[in-house]
């Protein structure tokens, strides 16, 4: 019995060396491809430890195995052109995800690249970001072209050759791949299967099966924007009237913002990237944002504002405040999309007559603002071309991406009086620029003219320290937030304010604008590492030590408060005076970038009835702020959709490093509402954008709602 157990060995062993040796290639190409798969994840998305490790990785394998397998119909000496085409493949897919992960915090997506090309200027923001990682799986592909070299001066391809039953291989090797593949997703949900099929949040896809299962699954789905009009426009047309029918037919009621701003002329200023957490932050004394700062506490702040942007980043924003739409699920509204037929802000006031502008230092190519911006209702746009930037773009009237936010605000002020004397109403929408990624545009040492021209910020501290045996004091000056990200942020950032400071300068002194009322927001968090922000909230600048954990003044920012750092400012602030006093307050509710315009509609008397936000002085404390991926966040929690965890917080401290509170843990039916809530609403929105259904199906909805008087 022994002896036949150990000849059972033996013809194992003697098998596996067999196989070992004579599928290199192939062995090879799965353990480069895999490695390079692993290292994605490593490099990207951080979080892996709350989903076992295997799944992405036997999802993975499976694929490669399956994809390895055709190649024994292959001739040996012509099967390395299969296998290193394959690897460029993956090791392609690696490269592009690893570089657009640091820039979007996200995933690409087949149909965002041809959106790349519309980014245009903003490539140098990209290139700024570039890691040594993010090339490093090129090694794979080198190495295996040498092993390849190798192989072929030898006897290798000759001995297989006369060996390979390139049937017999292809049926048991695919046969392996299935049976890897069907392991990990005989136990799928429903849930993991709609994501998979809607691919709300990359980053899930990713996590739970895998760089390629994702990449192939985006490759379906991006087909859908060519085909939408084929397929499923029933099913969402009839979601589309239930959801409507009901969601629509309710009691408003008026309050005491009602109709406080009809007949104003608004002008929305998109702040790029400035983030809530900068307003009253000092360092070294100096305030980093003093217009912010000023402007909350003379007008309407909402310090629990949040953007709900995807990969569209910026013109997401733009989409969602004006539609009160969510971003769609695959592509981008603006590039994808931008001929639907939307209910917008801009539409709304111009049938109440007033003219309508957009500005921006960049190209209107940009996004694809130029197809963009009259599909939403903008009658002109000032852009680039309008504006006087020289040739030089070393001098004052450039920063980083353009023209400097200070010049595009005083090359405005003309144009902006030419509008004042011959519209009775407008709405205009400015778009600020040099708080664009990279930031780092006035660091002292990479333009001092342009910094001494702009204003020093002293980003240093200055501590002592004493030697315990000699009494002695050294005076230490710590650069603390050299080389980070973060310290290029709050220059550019504080910049961005000053430059915003000389506008409303001009504003208040100016003989316009008494009967305009400015609305303020910033567009998106600066996706800044996590790990900067963790360092600078534990910098200790006593001693200029950092805070470990477990020391009292530790703040453990972690992926959650991370998340709900990413709030923006918003501020409806007008010189006016008597409207002034009505606006001047701090709401603390949760509210959306989709919350804009039927909070704003309701003060100008304008509505739109497919929108998919709330007034917020109507829904008040029980609003629901719902993003792209499926993660929510309300007065009480922020919940994460890819782990299904949440926790619970306090929005009084609005400016507390996450507000996370210790309050009890929430009832789950809270949550498991909200989420079928998420969810219907981000079905809903994406099919009204897909399937154009506004124009087709909006006129055969009988919407019957009321107003009554409220108390507030």
């Amino acid at each position: 019995m022994k002896k036949k157990f150990i000849n059972i060995l033996k013809s194992i062993r003697k098998k596996i060396s067999k196989y070992l040796t004579t599928n290199r290639l192939f062995i090879t190409f799965v353990i480069f491809a895999l490695i390079e798969t692993v290292l994605i994840r490593q490099f990207t998305y951080k979080d892996l430890s709350e989903v076992p490790g295997y799944k992405p990785f036997i999802c993975d394998l499976a694929l490669l195995i399956i994809i390895g397998s055709f190649g024994y119909f292959i001739k040996p000496k012509k099967q390395f052109n299969y296998y290193f085409i394959w690897l460029i493949v993956v090791t392609a897919i690696c490269v592009i995800n690893s570089i657009y992960y640091v820039f979007y915090t996200n995933f690409v997506s087949v149909s965002l690249l041809a959106g790349l090309g519309l980014v245009g200027e903003v490539g140098d923001s990209l290139v700024d970001k570039f890691r040594f990682v993010d090339f490093m799986y090129i090694i794979f592909p080198i190495i295996y072209y040498f092993i390849h070299s190798k192989l072929k001066k030898g006897s290798y391809y000759h001995f297989v050759a006369k060996i390979e039953d390139s049937k017999k291989m292809f049926t048991s090797t695919i046969l392996v791949g299935v049976i890897c593949l069907a392991f990990t997703l005989v136990n799928i949900t429903g849930t993991d299967a709609s994501r998979l099929i809607k691919v709300w949040d990359r980053e899930l896809v990713v996590q739970r099966f895998g760089i390629l299962f994702y990449q192939g699954d985006d490759i379906v789905t991006s087909l859908i924007p060519k085909v939408n009009s084929l397929f499923g426009y029933d099913e969402a047309a009839m979601e589309f009237k239930t959801f409507f029918g009901k969601e629509l037919t309710y009691t408003h009621e008026s309050n005491k913002y009602t109709g406080i701003l009809e007949g104003m002329n608004v002008i929305f200023i998109h702040m790029e990237s400035i983030q809530n957490w900068l307003v009253d932050t000092e360092i070294n004394g100096v305030e980093m944002t003093p217009t912010l700062n000023k402007l909350t506490k003379e007008g309407m702040y909402f310090s629990n504002f949040y953007p709900q942007v995807s990969t569209g980043t910026s013109s997401d924003t733009e989409f969602t405040l004006n539609t009160s739409l969510m971003p769609t699920s695959i592509g981008i509204a603006f590039t994808n999309y931008y001929d639907r037929d939307y209910i917008t802000i801009p539409k709304l006031l111009k049938e109440k007559g007033y003219y309508t502008f957009s500005a921006h230092g960049n190209g209107s190519s940009m996004w694809n603002r130029d197809r963009m911006h009259p599909s939403l209702g903008y009658d002109d746009m000032i852009f680039k071309k309008d504006f006087d930037i020289g040739g030089d773009n070393n001098d004052k009237t450039w920063v980083g991406l353009g023209i400097s936010d200070e010049e595009f605000f005083r090359q405005l002020q003309p144009k902006l009086e030419k509008i004042e004397t011959e519209h009775t109403n407008y709405m205009g929408t400015l778009i600020q620029l040099s708080n664009h990624s990279p930031y780092a545009d006035l660091k002292p040492n990479k333009h001092p003219e342009r910094y001494d021209d702009f204003g020093r910020l002293d980003l240093t501290n200055t501590y002592t320290v004493t030697d315990p045996e000699t009494g002695e004091t050294e005076t230490i000056t710590d650069d603390y937030l050299d080389g980070l990200e973060l310290g290029d942020y709050l220059r550019s950032a504080h910049y961005a304010d000053m430059a915003l400071g000389t506008f409303f300068e001009y504003v208040e002194n100016s003989p316009y604008y008494e009967n305009t009322v400015f609305v303020l927001y910033g567009d998106h968090d600066a996706r800044i590492d996590k790990k900067d922000y963790a360092y600078y909230y534990n910098y200790n600048t006593e001693t200029g030590e950092v805070y470990e954990e477990g020391d009292p003044n530790y703040v453990n920012y972690d992926k959650f408060a991370n998340e709900i750092n990413k709030k923006t400012p918003l501020v409806i602030w007008t010189k006016n005076k008597t409207v002034a006093k009505k606006l001047k307050r701090e709401n603390t509710n949760v509210i959306g970038m989709y919350d804009i315009a039927p909070t704003l509609g309701n003060m100008m008397n304008f509505e739109n009835k497919f929108a998919l936000g709330h007034d917020i002085y109507d829904i008040k404390d029980e609003n629901v702020v719902i993003f792209p991926n499926g993660n929510f966040i309300t007065n009480k929690v922020y919940f994460n959709n890819a782990s299904g965890q949440y926790v619970t917080i306090n929005n009084e401290q609005s400016n507390k490093v996450g507000n996370i509170s210790s309050s009890p843990v929430i009832d789950e039916d809270y949550i498991s509402n909200l989420k079928e809530y998420t969810e219907e609403r981000l079905n809903v929105s994406n099919d009204m954008i897909v399937h154009d259904l506004i124009a087709k199906e909006g006129d055969n909805i009988v919407i019957q709602n009321t107003t009554k008087e409220s108390g507030e």
